[in-house]
């Protein structure tokens, strides 16, 4: 479903843009998806909406490490530094997760609702992980799911397609960072 608006209280949720995992992305679309979610930044910063930046510093301790790359290794320093380009501000809320959902054991909901959100706009890497976990779990929470498709990239184009055109619009409405930006101006 396409967007149709943007709530009083709206919310701009960006997940794990952050050195180690941008620097490690290989497909040179990720330049114009950090600009995209930059620009989505300054916009809800402008309209004194709420933003919340996601990093991820490492998985859940126990058996979900087992066989899996990296382990229980610790990450290289500076792995989990927001990038620049999102200008982080002191109005900006910060999340630290360990699972894919931005919801899971963070204190997210909390936060979200003693601000009065009830609309999250989600952008970020990974589109089949972090994004979508966070997606399922902001629907499943009650919030209006909002997914800016073009603030977003996966590593695995097939399954980015398949979470824009095949999971997305039974979570929410999708839409394009000017889309968003353009419905955010019309109800300001």
């Amino acid at each position: 479903m396409t967007l149709t608006t943007i709530d009083p209280t709206s919310a701009l949720v960006v997940i794990d843009l952050q050195q180690g995992i941008v620097s490690a992305h290989s497909d040179p679309a990720v330049t114009d998806v950090v600009k995209q979610a930059a620009h989505l930044t300054a916009e809800f910063r402008r309209h004194s909406l709420p933003v919340v930046l996601v990093n991820v510093t490492g998985r859940a301790p126990g058996r979900t490490e087992a066989g899996r790359s990296g382990g229980g290794a610790a990450l290289p320093p500076g792995w989990a530094d927001l990038i620049g380009e999102l200008d982080v501000q002191p109005t900006d809320h910060l999340i630290t997760k360990r699972r894919r959902s931005a919801f899971h054991d963070t204190g997210l909901d909390t936060l979200l609702r003693d601000l009065g959100v009830t609309q999250i706009v989600l952008a970020g890497i990974s589109t089949s992980a972090g994004v979508e976990s966070t997606a399922r779990s902001g629907a499943d929470y009650g919030y209006h799911v909002v997914l800016a498709t073009d603030a977003m990239i996966d590593p695995d184009a097939d399954s980015h397609r398949h979470s824009i055109e095949r999971v997305f619009p039974k979570l929410g409405e999708t839409a394009t960072t000017a889309e968003v930006i353009d419905m955010v101006e019309a109800t300001r």
